[in-house]
């Protein structure tokens, strides 16, 4: 159902793929951003990057299931991260690929901005993934 490449040729990404390709006829599913907030709305992390990464994959993991699919069948990534430190990036992306998500391994993109919509928010990953023909919500 879904095949991960690897470009020959290309530097070699590290835990991720270059492309995911998806048979016609597969179930996708297009999550909006999954962000670092409790069932009340309250923010977990408060100026911690790595403690808002792990609730945004709890979230993201939760988007998932609803939908009938889970981490391993993500097909691409967009990983937000308000900072501009190196440090700070790939602290987040250990917590990424730590979570199951470069199982396949996915395609992603890491991104330092400079904000993101809710007030102290540091991290949100978007994400397409494949939803399973025997687990479709």
């Amino acid at each position: 159902m879904i095949q991960r490449v690897t470009v020959p040729g290309l530097f070699p990404p590290p835990a991720y793929s270059h492309a995911s390709v998806v048979e016609a006829g597969t179930r996708i599913a297009f999550l909006a951003g999954s962000v670092p907030l409790d069932a009340d709305g309250k923010l977990v992390g408060k100026g911690d990057p790595v403690r808002q990464a792990q609730r945004v994959i709890e979230n993201l993991t939760a988007q998932l299931h609803a939908v009938g699919s889970d981490l391993a069948h993500v097909l691409t990534t967009d990983v937000y991260v308000v900072s501009a430190e190196p440090a700070v990036l790939s602290a987040v992306w250990d917590v990424v690929e730590a979570s199951g998500l470069s199982t396949g391994p996915h395609s992603s993109t890491l991104i330092g901005v400079n904000c993101l919509g809710y007030t102290g928010q540091l991290v949100e990953i978007t994400a397409t993934a494949a939803v399973p023909e025997g687990d479709r919500a």
